[in-house]
């Protein structure tokens, strides 16, 4: 896998620490489809993700939350990059975002996420709610064999 983020020593003492994934599938041809989800209660578009458990790496939560928030088991390609912003309770959250691709699994809705869908890389950025995911988006379609441009 990939080597695990380290948080500095000096950082805040209610850090919320998350870690979540930018799923993608092969839809043919040479192109990518992205896995945005939706949050009726939040009301936003977003990736998978979710706040570690004592003792988990931010990869190992990574897989679990996309796990429970998608049905969808998968395995982690590389580490995407983070973002940080103030929780809605105030407090200082960053999160660890992995590119990751499906082995297998089915979305049911759950408690939650209301909603799956799958985009082409063209369409995810204008899909989704929050800034934050825009700009961790812009990074994903950087990396090497994906075709599409982040407009």
């Amino acid at each position: 896998m990939t080597g695990e983020l380290i948080i500095p020593a000096d950082a805040p003492v209610d850090l919320i620490r998350a870690a979540g994934g930018v799923v993608l599938r092969d839809a043919g041809l040479g192109a990518y489809e992205v896995a945005c989800i939706y949050r009726e209660a939040r009301g936003d578009w977003t990736f998978p993700k979710g706040k570690l458990d004592p003792g988990e790496t931010f990869e190992q939560a990574a897989l679990r939350e996309v796990l429970e928030e998608t049905g969808l088991h998968c395995d982690i390609t590389r580490f995407v990059g983070t973002t940080s912003y103030v929780h809605r309770k105030g407090r200082p959250k960053i999160v660890a975002y992995y590119l990751m691709s499906v082995s297998h699994g089915e979305f049911v809705a759950n408690e939650e996420v209301d909603e799956l869908v799958w985009l082409p890389l063209e369409k995810v950025r204008e899909h989704l709610t929050w800034d934050r995911d825009q700009e961790l988006f812009d990074l994903v379609v950087t990396l090497p064999g994906l075709r599409a441009e982040a407009s």
